[in-house]
């Protein structure tokens, strides 16, 4: 009897997720070891966040950031699955979708994200737009469209939480609403961007002045109503009308991974060893938000797509490692800098040495997210898109 090649089943198709299956098509498998990959993911498209703003402005279209995972798998020998993962037997190794197969597998990587949690304040649930996937985007999008059409003089938006999402939506919208828009940036400590190096919170800032936004530092959200939000600072609760409240703080851990029967932080992150493999259950890889992870010298791994992209080539690595019986390598996280958009054709960058802003780090950005693009293919498409794209908008001027 020839033996069945193995299954390895990848839940999560974000940066960790759809990395790692690419990274393991590409390994140097023996034609007798090739494994079956199976990548599972709720929606049919990857979404390259850190550039979800620039839909929001129209900078970028979605296919550029939001390419089908069935177009940018075609030729690799990964097989897609579409579905949502309602469990997971660890025991049996076994995944149950929602309305779908079930897959058995003999390696699974757990790379299933987070989840923006909306029902630690009354009202965000209902009335607060989260910022996470393509989908929220769009509704955004329709919500900003219909404040633009009415004939409201101005248009006043809330954005709760200080940290890159919201500073970076914050100095996208307010270029998009111009002198229409009033914006006003919830955090509830005493400084936006509190991880972000010295000079990247400076420029951030220099932006947010420059905009004439507000900045509601040591302030919790306390509600959120329709045309409302009513703000705790210094045990004093003020009630402010806003057209809009987008939510971008926080991470949550999904129920399916919460409810397994692995090691976990208090927050419900899965605790695993330097080579990303789950304690006493070394088929098991946990990567990105969703993983507590101490890298190679006992540093905690930042839970960004950065470190996802990185964990990736590991995950893979250690994955055909344990299947054709060769040593294991303990991650390394290598940070990279940091980059952020501040408005339309602005940002700021830190990193290996670099400090820049302005119109020169937006450039600098583009490039770098071009070459973390997945696959050469989209990254050729895209880069072509994005050289053609002002010439043929200045012919037809």
């Amino acid at each position: 009897m020839t033996q069945q090649p193995a299954r390895i089943c990848i839940l999560g198709g974000g940066f960790g997720g759809l990395h790692t299956a690419l990274r393991l098509s590409q390994l140097p498998w023996e034609p007798s070891q090739k494994p079956e990959i199976v990548l599972v993911d709720y929606s049919d498209r990857f979404v390259f966040s850190p550039l979800l703003y620039e839909l929001l402005t129209g900078e970028l279209q979605t296919w550029e950031i939001a390419p089908p995972y069935q177009e940018l798998l075609s030729n690799t020998g990964i097989r897609f699955c579409q579905g949502f993962v309602s469990g997971i037997d660890i025991d049996e190794r076994k995944v149950h979708l929602q309305d779908g197969p079930e897959i058995s597998y003999d390696q699974l990587v757990l790379a299933l994200g987070g989840e923006t949690p909306l029902d630690i304040v009354p009202g965000a649930t209902s009335y607060a737009y989260p910022f996470r996937t393509v989908a929220d985007a769009y509704r955004l999008e329709e919500r900003l469209r219909v404040l633009e059409e009415s004939d409201a003089d101005k248009i006043r938006v809330a954005i709760v939480g200080g940290g890159y999402s919201g500073v970076e939506l914050a100095c996208k919208l307010a270029d998009r609403l111009g002198q229409r828009g009033r914006f006003r940036v919830i955090e509830i400590s005493d400084q936006i961007l509190r991880t972000s190096p010295d000079f990247n919170r400076e420029a951030a800032s220099k932006a947010i002045d420059a905009r004439g936004i507000f900045l509601d530092l040591e302030t919790k959200v306390e509600s959120i109503a329709q045309d409302s939000i009513s703000l705790e600072y210094k045990n004093q609760i003020d009630t402010i009308p806003v057209d809009l409240v987008i939510w971008t703080v926080g991470t949550r851990v999904s129920p399916v991974v919460r409810n397994l029967p692995v090691k976990q932080n208090q927050r419900g992150q899965i605790s695993t060893k330097s080579t990303l493999q789950v304690h006493e259950h070394p088929e098991i890889f946990a990567l990105g938000d969703l993983a507590d992870c101490l890298d190679a010298e006992g540093k905690q791994v930042p839970a960004t797509a950065q470190a996802a992209f990185q964990q990736a080539d590991y995950a893979a690595w250690n994955i055909w490692a344990s299947l054709t019986n060769r040593p294991l390598l303990p991650f390394r996280y290598q940070f990279l800098g940091e980059m952020m958009a501040l408005g339309i054709d602005s940002a700021t960058l830190t990193g290996l040495g670099f400090k820049l802003e302005g119109s020169l780090a937006y450039v600098a950005r583009r490039l770098a997210y071009l070459y973390r693009l997945p696959t050469l293919e989209h990254k050729l498409k895209v880069g072509f898109n994005w050289l053609a794209r002002p010439l043929i908008e200045t012919l037809y001027k």
